[in-house]
């Protein structure tokens, strides 16, 4: 749900929603309620790389007894899973051991949202004691030496190592060792087994999953040194319940909950968000945005089964009350902001590090239908008995950038002293100035005018300064980094919506 200021009937809901909560919890089943994520679901079908079986598998169980839904796990290499997921067209979600899988299926539209879970790295394994006295990747095509590796074309695992060696000319040498002496596995965990049962002297495995086995030790090789995998989770796009499985997702990948699990059993788990059954993000916009990001912010919430209460303003104001809230350490900092021009976010770059560039908007001059004053440029600004109307530079970026592009003409000053006749906090509110007719022009976005055109004259300005480019940043200090991210990447979705509102695209060419 979105929400965009604060009512007192949520309090009253919020109130009644808590009262009601607490009975079910007081139930025997001691499960929390589901419903009120979205729809609800009752099981869940999740693709699982094989080397990820046993903490999601503990996870999954966990999931389960907190909120009564199942979820049917698949196993297999990731590659293989991949094509299943291709061929099949159905199932919630696909966790993958390398993100280069997830990746693949979001190009080929098969995946919608990503999640980070955890980092892993391939490591040698042997039997406890290591009788062949293997120490390098060179022992493993040893004549007297029989390994085993995962499929490269099934198994993220395998894929890595080919890689890694394949520079090196090393590759060559050891696929033939092992069609010689060896055995090429569909997973790692099959890998593992047959080191574990003898049957083989050596396996390239996941130093996480070769640490769930106490009869296999692992040598160092310094040729796997620089290999590291990032998993993921994805959702779907053949899912029926994104909301659902996006909640399932969310707890699996929660500092707090899934995460935990895969610390323990010796994965490195990334910085996620902290669990919470229904996310509240907090997003300060400036105005301009508005029009684009407000349908974009309510499909997301909804999406997602989470809060999003967004404060629209001009950037001047909305960078003050940051700078206030942060220094009185109080509650209320936005997790992220999307600011109306690059100048209030680098006013606020402390708190927001690297952010991306979504969409720019041409500043223009808005004059009554008919252009009666014959204003044609920036000059015929300072004709006597034109009245002007502009943003206030200390609380919006339109007035800040207004200023910048006068200045650099030599006419601000002369035009604040002789032509300014209104002053706004946004863009927007300047357009009645000269709709009503208490101003003459005025410089606005062009995006603002959107609405109005019939019944104004926009008279574009040749000028590099007469634009304004939108980025987005998310709060270094969040708790909800990766929530904020999944907005920014919804947001990256939605290059229709912002060209449809006047916006020119740039962030495919200029996200991080």
């Amino acid at each position: 749900m979105m929400r965009q200021s604060w009512n007192p009937l949520y309090a009253l809901a919020g109130g009644s929603s808590l009262v009601v909560a607490l009975l079910i919890l007081l139930l025997p089943t001691g499960r929390q309620p589901f419903s009120s994520v979205g729809p609800s679901a009752d099981k869940l079908f999740l693709y699982c790389a094989a080397g990820l079986r046993a903490p999601t598998e503990r996870v999954a169980r966990q999931y389960e007894q907190e909120y009564g839904v199942q979820v049917d796990l698949q196993y297999g290499g990731s590659n293989t899973l991949l094509s299943q997921i291709e061929v099949g067209g159905v199932g919630d979600l696909y966790l993958a051991a390398d993100a280069a899988y997830i990746e693949l299926a979001q190009q080929k539209q098969l995946a919608r949202e990503a999640i980070p879970v955890a980092t892993m790295h391939p490591v040698v394994a042997v039997a406890v004691g290591n009788p062949k006295g293997i120490h390098g990747i060179a022992d493993l095509w040893r004549d007297d030496v029989a390994v085993a590796l995962a499929n490269p074309d099934q198994a993220a695992v395998g894929k890595l190592l080919r890689n890694q060696l394949t520079a090196t000319r090393q590759w060559q040498l050891l696929r033939d060792a092992v069609r010689k002496r060896g055995v090429f596995k569909p997973t790692v965990g099959d890998v593992a087994n047959d080191v574990k049962l003898g049957s083989v002297d050596a396996g390239v495995l996941w130093d996480a999953v070769a640490a769930q086995y106490p009869e296999l030790e692992t040598v160092v090789c310094g040729e796997l040194n620089d290999g590291q995998v990032n998993i993921e989770i994805a959702v779907l796009s053949s899912t029926k319940q994104p909301t659902a499985a996006l909640h399932f997702a969310r707890y699996l990948a929660a500092q707090d909950r899934g995460l935990e699990t895969f610390g323990e059993l010796g994965y490195e788990p990334v910085d996620g968000d902290p669990w919470e059954h229904r996310p509240e993000l907090t997003l300060f916009a400036g105005v301009v945005n508005r029009r684009a990001l407000e349908p974009i912010v309510e499909g997301f919430a909804a999406r997602e089964g989470a809060d999003v209460v967004t404060v629209y303003n001009g950037c001047g104001i909305l960078t003050a009350q940051m700078k206030t809230l942060e220094a009185d350490a109080s509650d209320g900092f936005p997790d992220a902001f999307m600011a109306c021009d690059t100048h209030y976010m680098d006013v606020v770059s402390d708190f927001f590090p690297e952010p991306a560039n979504v969409s720019n908007t041409r500043i223009v001059m808005v004059v009554e239908k008919g252009n009666p004053k014959r204003i044609l440029r920036l000059e015929d600004l300072a004709k006597p008995g034109v009245r002007l109307a502009l943003g206030q530079p200390q609380q919006c970026t339109i007035g800040v950038l207004s200023r910048r592009l006068l200045e650099h003409v030599g006419l601000y000053e002369r035009l604040l002293n002789a032509n300014v006749v209104t002053q706004t906090t946004s863009s927007a509110l300047l357009i009645p100035s000269v709709l009503t007719g208490g101003a003459d022009v005025a410089l606005v976005y062009e995006t603002d005018v959107q609405a109005e055109r019939e019944r104004l004259g926009v008279i574009p300005i040749e000028s590099e300064l007469a634009k304004a480019v939108q980025p987005f940043g998310v709060a270094a200090g969040s708790n909800h980094r990766r929530l904020s991210r999944r907005l920014l990447d919804a947001i990256g979705r939605s290059q229709d919506q912002f060209e449809a509102a006047g916006f020119n695209w740039l962030y495919d060419d200029l996200a991080p």
